[in-house]
């Protein structure tokens, strides 16, 4: 069946080289950065496609998701594969779809919307709006390599988030188009509120071919570190220039010691024993930042320019869920949970939990601006993993005292963070994906709803 299914999928594409069945090749395109997690590192490390296909256009896609309708085989769409949850790991075999040759950029229109195909790489576009006066709103720390496309189905927001919010929010994401499942396949446009039926979906209800990317207009920025004596002092700090109008900033992330110990290459920044805030500002604005920063106890320890995706030392690489990464190669005990802090009683719950699990829970807060236009502490805390009983108390305590989590440990929309309670992806995946061949097993509601093994 494997022989024949490549045979068939090779006159589908214009070219038989985009066909890959080798295993080590499979293996690769089969998975992403799952093994941050203990827990799925075991579950999703044997888990692979049947073969892989690379499509360049809409029409190839098309074609493909045809021919594994006809014959109901899963697909398994996948973008970079820099996402943490295996969101791309097929978990019944079939077509890894990859979509890293779809990569066009279309245009930046005059007010400032990026057309682009799913593959693009972030930083491309960053380059290429900068160019024009224009930069990404938001992004994550894996800029360098995340493809748009994947953001869209898999992220929710990151470096630019403390000012424009998530992915979800203030129109963002104008449109896409997106190819379903259904028999036949369609191409069907989404825009305004619509785009939420497919976003943070994991390509389970439909797969990406042409997006329309809000941008912001380009500003200068200086990338700082400020050391400050105690983790409170750097919260506090950190927390009065995300919530302040005043201040036009990028990136607001605070770290308690140790976390700072762990990044090595830029050593020269931490101070020991210290907490740091690293932030993105303004560049007018560095000289009041130094001002404000020593006031508050803090001492610049690093202010460079940002010049762009290329930048040396790129801070961004170690915020976000990228501190998890240095974190683990520290010490492979760390791994992480995703979670929202109180704006108004969040130092109480960083004392309940200092209180209750020590310092094997360590704070590393990422500021953002939610829907409401209300900026809260977005975390990534760095936790210490023992047994999986111990990691699910953890996420009962923070949800029993008001922290929202976002389960990185289940490979599953519900728990995972992004799925709506208005069941709006459910529905589109009802009308989209009605035999549940896109990304099989990763929407349990649907499973429990159709009955579908």
């Amino acid at each position: 069946m494997l022989s024949g299914m490549t045979a068939e999928l090779s006159q589908l594409v214009a070219d038989p080289a985009r066909v890959l069945s080798a295993p080590a090749v499979l293996d690769r395109l089969s998975h992403d950065f799952y093994w941050y997690s203990p827990v799925l590192r075991p579950l999703l490390a044997t888990k692979t496609g049947d073969v892989a296909v690379q499509p360049i256009n809409t029409g190839e896609l098309l074609a493909i998701l045809r021919f594994a309708g006809r014959h109901e085989i899963p697909v398994t769409p996948r973008g970079a594969g820099t996402g943490n949850y295996g969101q791309c790991v097929p978990l019944h075999g079939g077509i890894v779809l990859d979509l890293s040759l779809m990569d066009r950029l279309e245009e930046i229109t005059p007010d400032g919307v990026a057309v682009c195909q799913p593959g693009l790489r972030l930083a491309v576009l960053e380059t290429e709006a900068r160019k024009k006066g224009w930069e990404l709103r938001m992004y994550p720390s894996t800029l360098a390599k995340a493809s748009v496309g994947g953001f869209l189905a898999g992220g929710s927001g990151g470096i630019g988030s403390v000012a424009h919010g998530g992915l979800r929010d203030f129109d963002t994401v104008r449109a896409f188009e997106v190819v379903t499942m259904e028999d036949p396949p369609r191409v069907v446009l989404h825009q305004g509120a619509a785009v939420h039926e497919i976003l943070h979906a994991w390509g389970t209800n439909g797969i990406l071919t042409r997006i329309w990317f809000a941008l912001t207009p380009a500003i200068e920025w200086t990338q700082c570190t400020i050391a400050f004596d105690t983790f409170d002092r750097a919260f506090r700090f950190s927390r009065d220039i995300a919530v302040g109008s005043e201040w036009t900033k990028r990136l607001v992330t605070v770290f308690e010691w140790p976390i700072p110990s762990f990044f090595m290459p830029i050593k020269q920044v931490v101070r020991d024993g210290k907490s740091l805030a690293l932030l993105m500002i303004a560049t007018p604005q560095l000289e009041a930042l130094s001002t404000t920063a020593q006031a508050a106890g803090g001492e610049i320890t690093f202010a460079s320019a940002f010049t762009g995706p290329r930048t040396q030392p790129l801070l961004s690489d170690y915020t976000w869920n990228h501190t998890t990464l240095w974190a683990m190669k520290a010490d492979p005990s760390w791994t992480y949970l995703q979670c929202g802090f109180s704006p108004d009683n969040c130092e109480e719950q960083f004392h309940l939990l200092r209180t209750r699990y020590g310092h094997d829970f360590l704070f590393h807060i990422e500021f953002m601006k939610n829907g409401d236009n209300v900026v809260i502490p977005g975390a990534i805390p760095i936790v210490r993993f023992t047994t999986e009983e111990r990691l699910n108390d953890m996420i009962g305590y923070c949800r029993s005292i008001g922290v929202f989590v976002a389960n990185p440990h289940v490979n599953y929309l519900e728990d995972a963070g992004r799925f709506r309670t208005d069941n709006i992806q459910l529905r589109a995946k009802q009308k989209y994906d009605p035999r549940g061949l896109l990304n099989p097993g990763k929407m349990i509601s649907f499973l429990k709803h159709t009955g579908t093994p």
